[in-house]
């Protein structure tokens, strides 16, 4: 069927999975400034009246400032009911947008000393997240990650952490924060250890470093998704390898712009990508700090690189069949996807 450019079906009616989006950048700026008003916490202009904020990470400076206002955002998160508010409101806003199944990534570590420690926390973040699941009506699963700035020790722990989950809420293990910091390699026994307990093993890699440290996930991390990977396209050997593994990539187009990976939202190599044979799955990363959730993802591509309908729904069915969803969550979303894709523009709006 061809239809023209005012006629493109709702982006928020096309069924899709998120699997890249983290704790507290899934907050909603309304729900940060009220937080923070309640408890007299001051915030910069930057997540105020200058929101969303001019990020760039060219540098380590630039990281820092980035990681200062996601430091900001955390600390108005006070109590269980913050941490309630925030998931619940996370699972709205992703159903509002198509979400069938959010997996969403957490370092206990950085909400111990508040919530009595890191067991607590997971404790507490997994009740959550079965909470909102059921009031919301999408799937949700939790991935525990770890911090590439910390010592590789402190990964093993958290991994050891997320074992004892598997399979009681936590669906897999990651590794985030700036991938130019820390030794890749030095994480590898983390990553075992939850491999050996069945979790999915998704670090970040491939965004802020080239070709060369995804090889590096690759041969130390043995990743199955691999977060951003974006800069694969830099190397037609790495995107063969990854095609070859079969490691799909959790593609941020919002936020790969604002932090300065692309100068453009038409630079994002999400074409070469699945060009090459590599499973895509687009994410926010942090609507609270990018100003963009899930749909906005599609609608950015549409916008800037005239993605149509069918290369969307593709996109969509990638996320669902790369997502760790329940086998039923999974078929019956995708015989959404094609219903939508069969409708008319109004019939699936």
């Amino acid at each position: 069927m061809s239809i023209g450019r005012g006629e493109r079906r709702s982006l928020e009616a096309l069924p899709k999975a998120h699997l890249h989006l983290h704790f507290t950048g899934s907050m909603r700026h309304g729900t940060l400034l009220e937080l923070a008003e309640r408890d007299n916490i001051s915030l910069p202009a930057s997540l105020t009246e200058d929101w969303p904020p001019e990020l760039s990470t060219a540098d380590e400076k630039g990281w820092f400032r980035f990681q200062r206002l996601y430091d900001v955002a955390r600390s108005v998160l006070r109590t269980e009911d913050d941490v309630r508010r925030l998931v619940v409101e996370a699972a709205q806003d992703d159903a509002a947008d198509g979400s069938v199944w959010t997996e969403i990534q957490v370092d206990p570590s950085g909400y111990a000393a508040r919530f009595g420690g890191i067991t607590a926390f997971t404790d507490l973040v997994i009740d959550a997240v079965r909470d909102a699941s059921q009031r919301v009506g999408i799937g949700m699963g939790l991935v525990v990650a770890a911090n590439r700035t910390r010592h590789p020790m402190d990964a093993r722990t958290l991994a050891r952490l997320a074992a004892q989950y598997a399979g009681r809420g936590v669906i897999g293990f990651g590794l985030s924060n700036d991938e130019r910091r820390g030794d890749t390699s030095a994480f590898g026994p983390a990553f075992a250890i939850a491999d050996r307990a069945g979790l999915a093993l998704l670090p970040h890699g491939g965004e802020l470093r080239g070709p060369e440290h995804i090889t590096q996930c690759l041969d130390h991390l043995h990743p199955s998704r691999l977060g951003h990977g974006v800069r694969s396209a830099e190397s037609a050997a790495v995107l063969d390898r990854l095609a070859d593994d079969g490691v799909a990539l959790e593609v941020c187009p919002t936020s790969n712009v604002s932090l300065g990976v692309f100068s453009t939202l038409e630079e994002v190599p999400v074409r070469q990508l699945m060009h090459a044979g590599i499973d895509v799955a687009l994410g926010s990363d942090d609507p609270l700090l990018f100003g963009s959730r899930l749909a906005g993802q599609y609608a950015v591509l549409r916008a800037a690189q005239d993605f149509d309908d069918a290369e969307l729904a593709e996109l969509a069915r990638m996320s669902v069949r790369r997502s760790y969803a329940p086998s039923d969550v999974m078929g019956a979303s995708l015989s959404r996807i094609d219903r939508w894709l069969s409708a008319t523009p109004d019939e699936g709006s």
